[in-house]
């Protein structure tokens, strides 16, 4: 089995690009679904998060409400180790767990784990090739304020605090544009699967 990483800047279109290798027939994990799922009442990470940040964190139902999680840690760096320490090591057993039943169901299986800081916390490293989704900056703000509602100062607060595009260049094996059309994109990522899957028949 390979084992593939995904990831890519904000508003670069790793879902996209993940959707399109799930279509091709590879088995796709999203880390975010699984982190804020992790996040969820009963889950393992909702009482220590609620531990270190307090009731202010949750909604009128008892859940994490996680933009008031991310006031929390917005900015604050220090604050966000914290956060991504507790939460993160539990992604990481829930993707070795994926990971281990994918290649007992087919050891010929090019697995894919979308994440987005993969390259910021040395993931990356547990991965035999990674790929990476890049558009221009500009094009990253337009499409996060669309996607997420958010004001242009918010999403250039965001991007100032993400490694850059040009930085993860040096880590990934592929790169997928985004910038164009959503076939262009698709071509590209059929050719990325072809070479991987070179690599596993």
């Amino acid at each position: 089995m390979l084992r593939v990483g995904l990831t890519g800047g904000l508003a670069t279109g790793k879902s996209y690009v993940g959707r399109l290798l799930a279509e091709l027939g590879c088995p796709v994990l999203q880390a975010d679904v699984v982190g804020h799922d992790l996040l969820k009442p009963g889950a393992a990470a909702y009482e220590p998060v609620v531990r270190e940040f307090g009731a202010g964190v949750l909604a009128a139902d008892g859940s994490i409400d996680r933009r008031l999680l991310g006031a929390e840690v917005f900015g604050k760096p220090e604050r966000l180790a914290v956060l991504n320490n507790l939460v993160h090591p539990l992604v990481v057993k829930h993707e070795e767990e994926w990971l281990k039943s994918v290649e007992a169901a087919d050891p010929q299986a090019i697995a894919v784990v979308e994440a987005a800081i993969l390259v910021e916390t040395g993931s990356y490293r547990r991965f035999e090739k990674l790929i990476l989704t890049v558009c221009p900056d500009e094009q990253q703000v337009k499409r996060a304020m669309d996607r997420d509602g958010l004001s242009e100062t918010e999403v250039r607060d965001r991007l100032k605090r993400q490694m850059p595009l040009d930085e993860k260049r040096k880590y990934a094996d592929y790169v997928v544009d985004t910038s164009g059309s959503k076939e262009n994109t698709a071509e590209q990522v059929r050719a990325v699967y072809r070479s991987l899957r070179s690599l596993v028949l």
